[in-house]
Protein backbone atom coordinates (compact mmCIF):
# COMPACT_ATOMS: atom_id res chain seq x y z
CA UNK A 1 0.00 0.00 0.00
CA UNK A 2 1.29 3.36 -0.80
CA UNK A 3 1.66 5.80 1.89
CA UNK A 4 0.48 9.35 2.36
CA UNK A 5 3.13 11.82 2.07
CA UNK A 6 3.35 14.44 4.98
CA UNK A 7 5.34 17.47 3.64
CA UNK A 8 7.50 19.54 5.57
CA UNK A 9 7.76 23.35 3.93
CA UNK A 10 9.46 25.23 6.77
CA UNK A 11 12.23 24.58 8.89
CA UNK A 12 10.77 21.66 11.67
CA UNK A 13 11.77 19.80 14.92
CA UNK A 14 12.90 16.18 13.68
CA UNK A 15 12.46 15.23 16.89
CA UNK A 16 8.67 16.00 17.17
CA UNK A 17 7.95 14.67 13.65
CA UNK A 18 9.01 11.29 15.03
CA UNK A 19 4.87 10.44 16.16
CA UNK A 20 4.12 11.47 12.92
CA UNK A 21 6.55 8.61 11.10
CA UNK A 22 4.18 5.58 11.78
CA UNK A 23 1.49 7.48 9.48
CA UNK A 24 3.24 8.84 6.66
CA UNK A 25 6.35 8.97 4.46
CA UNK A 26 8.19 12.46 5.66
CA UNK A 27 9.48 14.49 2.62
CA UNK A 28 11.48 17.94 3.46
CA UNK A 29 10.48 20.59 0.99
CA UNK A 30 14.28 21.94 1.45
CA UNK A 31 15.94 18.85 1.01
CA UNK A 32 14.44 18.24 -2.96
CA UNK A 33 16.62 18.88 -5.49
CA UNK A 34 13.65 20.01 -7.75
CA UNK A 35 10.39 20.73 -5.48
CA UNK A 36 8.33 21.31 -9.00
CA UNK A 37 9.10 17.54 -10.21
CA UNK A 38 8.10 16.09 -7.06
CA UNK A 39 5.22 17.81 -6.73
CA UNK A 40 4.25 16.99 -10.70
CA UNK A 41 5.38 13.23 -10.00
CA UNK A 42 4.06 12.92 -6.35
CA UNK A 43 1.73 16.12 -5.67
CA UNK A 44 -1.56 13.97 -5.44
CA UNK A 45 0.04 12.01 -2.43
CA UNK A 46 0.82 14.81 0.01
CA UNK A 47 -2.41 14.33 2.49
CA UNK A 48 -0.92 16.68 5.14
CA UNK A 49 1.43 20.00 4.99
CA UNK A 50 3.77 21.51 7.91
CA UNK A 51 4.58 25.21 6.90
CA UNK A 52 4.68 28.52 8.59
CA UNK A 53 2.63 32.11 8.02
CA UNK A 54 5.38 33.54 6.16
CA UNK A 55 5.93 30.96 3.42
CA UNK A 56 2.57 29.51 3.24
CA UNK A 57 2.04 26.81 0.36
CA UNK A 58 4.58 27.36 -2.21
CA UNK A 59 3.10 27.88 -5.35
CA UNK A 60 5.18 25.93 -7.59
CA UNK A 61 2.82 22.60 -6.02
CA UNK A 62 -0.17 24.13 -5.08
CA UNK A 63 -2.44 23.08 -7.74
CA UNK A 64 -0.94 19.49 -7.83
CA UNK A 65 -1.84 19.01 -4.44
CA UNK A 66 -4.97 17.42 -5.09
CA UNK A 67 -5.62 15.48 -1.90
CA UNK A 68 -4.36 17.70 0.64
CA UNK A 69 -6.24 17.80 3.36
CA UNK A 70 -4.43 19.48 6.00
CA UNK A 71 -2.41 22.78 6.46
CA UNK A 72 -0.81 22.70 9.98
CA UNK A 73 0.81 25.95 10.08
CA UNK A 74 3.71 26.23 13.02
CA UNK A 75 2.76 29.80 14.40
CA UNK A 76 -0.02 32.14 15.27
CA UNK A 77 0.40 34.00 11.98
CA UNK A 78 -0.84 32.28 8.63
CA UNK A 79 -0.96 35.71 6.43
CA UNK A 80 0.74 33.98 3.56
CA UNK A 81 -2.13 31.04 3.72
CA UNK A 82 -4.71 31.95 1.33
CA UNK A 83 -7.97 30.74 3.55
CA UNK A 84 -10.14 31.25 -0.01
CA UNK A 85 -8.15 28.57 -1.48
CA UNK A 86 -8.26 26.35 1.44
CA UNK A 87 -11.80 26.28 1.88
CA UNK A 88 -12.97 25.70 -1.38
CA UNK A 89 -10.68 22.90 -1.34
CA UNK A 90 -12.13 21.71 1.81
CA UNK A 91 -8.91 21.89 3.20
CA UNK A 92 -7.99 22.41 7.25
CA UNK A 93 -5.73 25.23 8.37
CA UNK A 94 -4.87 24.90 12.03
CA UNK A 95 -2.06 27.67 13.78
CA UNK A 96 -0.48 27.60 17.36
CA UNK A 97 -1.74 30.36 19.00
CA UNK A 98 -1.43 31.42 22.89
CA UNK A 99 1.88 29.02 23.07
CA UNK A 100 4.03 31.67 21.78
CA UNK A 101 2.22 35.06 22.65
CA UNK A 102 4.00 35.45 26.30
CA UNK A 103 7.44 35.18 24.79
CA UNK A 104 6.53 37.64 21.54
CA UNK A 105 5.37 40.15 24.40
CA UNK A 106 8.81 39.72 26.26
CA UNK A 107 10.56 40.19 23.17
CA UNK A 108 8.67 43.44 22.23
CA UNK A 109 9.55 44.87 26.28
CA UNK A 110 13.22 44.44 25.18
CA UNK A 111 13.43 45.52 22.17
CA UNK A 112 11.63 48.92 23.65
CA UNK A 113 14.42 48.97 26.23
CA UNK A 114 16.70 48.66 23.79
CA UNK A 115 15.82 51.36 22.05
CA UNK A 116 15.46 53.51 24.52
CA UNK A 117 18.21 53.14 26.62
CA UNK A 118 20.28 52.48 23.30
CA UNK A 119 21.73 48.98 24.56
CA UNK A 120 23.43 47.64 21.40
CA UNK A 121 25.23 50.91 21.06
CA UNK A 122 26.26 50.90 24.72
CA UNK A 123 27.50 47.23 24.44
CA UNK A 124 29.70 48.85 21.29
CA UNK A 125 31.21 51.59 23.18
CA UNK A 126 32.87 49.28 26.05
CA UNK A 127 33.64 46.03 23.61
CA UNK A 128 35.49 48.76 21.29
CA UNK A 129 37.28 50.59 24.55
CA UNK A 130 35.21 54.00 23.81
CA UNK A 131 34.77 53.88 27.29
CA UNK A 132 38.43 54.69 28.28
CA UNK A 133 39.51 56.80 25.51
CA UNK A 134 36.18 58.91 25.27
CA UNK A 135 34.39 58.83 28.70
CA UNK A 136 31.17 58.49 29.63
CA UNK A 137 28.15 57.46 27.14
CA UNK A 138 25.63 59.59 25.72
CA UNK A 139 22.72 60.23 27.88
CA UNK A 140 19.63 58.02 27.00
CA UNK A 141 15.79 58.59 27.37
CA UNK A 142 13.91 57.10 30.55
CA UNK A 143 11.42 54.29 29.30
CA UNK A 144 9.38 54.30 32.43
CA UNK A 145 6.72 57.01 32.38
CA UNK A 146 6.40 56.96 28.63
CA UNK A 147 3.21 56.62 26.76
CA UNK A 148 3.06 53.56 24.90
CA UNK A 149 0.83 52.97 22.14
CA UNK A 150 -0.07 49.04 21.07
CA UNK A 151 -1.46 48.53 17.54
CA UNK A 152 -3.58 45.40 17.82
CA UNK A 153 -5.15 44.40 21.31
CA UNK A 154 -4.99 40.71 21.28
CA UNK A 155 -3.72 37.69 22.65
CA UNK A 156 -0.05 39.11 22.09
CA UNK A 157 -1.06 42.81 22.43
CA UNK A 158 -2.92 42.42 25.98
CA UNK A 159 0.65 40.56 27.22
CA UNK A 160 2.55 43.66 26.19
CA UNK A 161 0.21 46.01 27.99
CA UNK A 162 0.84 43.96 30.87
CA UNK A 163 4.81 44.37 31.22
CA UNK A 164 4.59 47.65 29.57
CA UNK A 165 2.16 48.69 32.98
CA UNK A 166 4.58 47.36 35.12
CA UNK A 167 7.61 50.58 34.04
CA UNK A 168 4.53 52.89 35.33
CA UNK A 169 3.72 53.61 31.39
CA UNK A 170 0.92 55.70 30.07
CA UNK A 171 -1.37 52.25 28.00
CA UNK A 172 -3.41 53.16 25.02
CA UNK A 173 -4.30 50.90 21.88
CA UNK A 174 -6.17 51.05 18.88
CA UNK A 175 -8.26 48.38 17.01
CA UNK A 176 -10.69 47.17 15.26
CA UNK A 177 -13.23 47.97 17.66
CA UNK A 178 -12.99 49.15 21.61
CA UNK A 179 -12.91 46.25 23.73
CA UNK A 180 -15.46 46.10 26.87
CA UNK A 181 -13.74 45.79 29.72
CA UNK A 182 -10.36 47.50 28.83
CA UNK A 183 -9.20 50.22 30.62
CA UNK A 184 -6.26 51.20 28.38
CA UNK A 185 -7.38 54.63 26.44
CA UNK A 186 -8.55 53.62 22.77
CA UNK A 187 -7.95 55.35 19.80
CA UNK A 188 -9.75 54.83 16.80
CA UNK A 189 -7.19 55.22 14.06
CA UNK A 190 -3.36 54.22 14.23
CA UNK A 191 -2.84 57.68 13.12
CA UNK A 192 -4.62 59.31 16.13
CA UNK A 193 -2.82 56.50 18.90
CA UNK A 194 0.75 57.57 16.99
CA UNK A 195 0.48 61.18 17.72
CA UNK A 196 -0.18 60.71 21.34
CA UNK A 197 2.29 57.75 21.82
CA UNK A 198 6.41 57.82 23.00
CA UNK A 199 6.44 54.00 21.75
CA UNK A 200 4.22 52.70 19.52
CA UNK A 201 4.49 48.44 19.46
CA UNK A 202 3.03 46.79 16.43
CA UNK A 203 0.99 43.58 17.30
CA UNK A 204 -1.76 43.39 14.85
CA UNK A 205 -1.74 40.51 12.43
CA UNK A 206 -0.05 40.12 8.78
CA UNK A 207 -1.98 40.04 5.47
CA UNK A 208 -3.48 41.88 3.22
CA UNK A 209 -6.24 44.16 5.67
CA UNK A 210 -2.90 45.44 7.55
CA UNK A 211 -0.57 46.22 4.17
CA UNK A 212 1.66 49.29 5.41
CA UNK A 213 -0.70 49.97 8.40
CA UNK A 214 1.71 51.94 9.36
CA UNK A 215 2.87 54.61 6.76
CA UNK A 216 4.75 57.69 6.74
CA UNK A 217 1.85 59.70 7.95
CA UNK A 218 1.72 57.72 11.07
CA UNK A 219 5.48 57.36 11.60
CA UNK A 220 5.69 61.12 11.34
CA UNK A 221 3.21 61.52 13.81
CA UNK A 222 5.40 59.72 16.17
CA UNK A 223 7.67 61.95 15.89
CA UNK A 224 11.28 62.52 16.24
CA UNK A 225 11.62 61.73 20.14
CA UNK A 226 9.15 58.28 18.69
CA UNK A 227 10.55 54.87 18.73
CA UNK A 228 8.73 52.23 16.52
CA UNK A 229 8.64 48.30 17.83
CA UNK A 230 7.28 45.92 15.40
CA UNK A 231 7.34 42.38 16.29
CA UNK A 232 4.06 41.92 14.11
CA UNK A 233 4.71 41.25 10.39
CA UNK A 234 7.26 43.61 8.40
CA UNK A 235 4.26 44.39 5.73
CA UNK A 236 2.62 46.01 8.76
CA UNK A 237 5.37 49.00 8.08
CA UNK A 238 5.70 50.88 5.12
CA UNK A 239 9.66 50.10 5.03
CA UNK A 240 10.71 53.05 2.72
CA UNK A 241 8.54 55.43 5.03
CA UNK A 242 10.45 54.16 7.97
CA UNK A 243 14.00 54.72 6.30
CA UNK A 244 12.66 58.32 5.20
CA UNK A 245 11.68 59.39 8.14
CA UNK A 246 14.70 57.82 10.85
CA UNK A 247 17.01 59.36 8.01
CA UNK A 248 15.21 62.76 8.04
CA UNK A 249 15.36 62.47 11.79
CA UNK A 250 11.56 62.34 11.55
CA UNK A 251 11.14 59.34 13.52
CA UNK A 252 13.53 59.12 16.73
CA UNK A 253 14.06 55.20 16.57
CA UNK A 254 13.00 52.02 15.59
CA UNK A 255 13.54 48.33 16.99
CA UNK A 256 12.39 45.98 14.40
CA UNK A 257 11.74 42.02 14.51
CA UNK A 258 10.33 41.86 11.43
CA UNK A 259 11.16 43.43 7.81
CA UNK A 260 9.51 43.83 4.50
CA UNK A 261 11.24 40.81 2.58
CA UNK A 262 12.96 38.34 4.95
CA UNK A 263 15.65 37.56 5.65
CA UNK A 264 16.80 40.35 3.38
CA UNK A 265 17.43 43.71 5.40
CA UNK A 266 17.85 47.27 3.39
CA UNK A 267 21.76 48.57 4.29
CA UNK A 268 19.57 51.98 5.19
CA UNK A 269 18.06 49.79 8.25
CA UNK A 270 21.04 47.96 8.76
CA UNK A 271 23.52 50.95 9.13
CA UNK A 272 21.07 53.68 11.16
CA UNK A 273 22.40 54.08 13.90
CA UNK A 274 18.92 54.57 15.07
CA UNK A 275 17.74 50.80 14.86
CA UNK A 276 18.05 47.98 16.96
CA UNK A 277 17.44 44.43 14.86
CA UNK A 278 17.17 41.04 15.11
CA UNK A 279 16.23 38.37 12.84
CA UNK A 280 12.67 37.57 13.80
CA UNK A 281 13.06 35.77 16.85
CA UNK A 282 10.72 36.88 19.24
CA UNK A 283 9.28 34.16 19.72
CA UNK A 284 12.27 31.85 19.34
CA UNK A 285 12.68 30.30 22.33
CA UNK A 286 13.91 26.95 23.16
CA UNK A 287 10.77 25.76 25.33
CA UNK A 288 7.92 27.79 23.22
CA UNK A 289 9.11 25.97 19.82
CA UNK A 290 9.10 22.71 21.51
CA UNK A 291 5.39 23.86 22.77
CA UNK A 292 4.58 24.71 19.27
CA UNK A 293 5.92 22.25 17.53
CA UNK A 294 3.82 19.64 20.07
CA UNK A 295 0.82 21.61 19.23
CA UNK A 296 1.49 21.30 15.04
CA UNK A 297 1.91 17.63 15.40
CA UNK A 298 -0.91 16.76 17.85
CA UNK A 299 -3.49 18.76 15.31
CA UNK A 300 -2.08 16.46 12.12
CA UNK A 301 -2.62 13.25 14.63
CA UNK A 302 -6.50 14.44 15.52
CA UNK A 303 -6.96 14.86 11.84
CA UNK A 304 -6.00 11.49 11.38
CA UNK A 305 -7.95 9.83 14.22
CA UNK A 306 -10.73 11.45 12.42
CA UNK A 307 -11.45 14.06 16.07
CA UNK A 308 -11.58 17.71 16.47
CA UNK A 309 -8.59 20.00 15.36
CA UNK A 310 -7.22 21.94 18.74
CA UNK A 311 -6.45 25.10 17.06
CA UNK A 312 -8.55 25.18 13.68
CA UNK A 313 -8.51 28.21 11.49
CA UNK A 314 -11.24 27.65 9.53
Amino acid sequence: MIRPILLVVTPFSQEALVPLQEYFDIVQWQSLPAPEVFCAQHGSGVQVLITNGMVGVPAPCRDALANLALIACNGVGYDAIDLGWADARGIRVTNTPDVLSADVADFAMALALAAFRQVPAADRYVRENKWARQGAFALTRRFWGSKVGIVGLGRIGHLIARRAAAFDTQIGYTGRRQQDGVAYAYFPTVLALAGWADLLIVATPGGAGTHHLVSRAELEALGPEGVLVNIARGSVVNQSALIDCLESGQLGAAALDVFEAEPQVPEAIARSASTVLSPHIASATIQTRQVMAALVVDNVLQHINGKCLISPVN
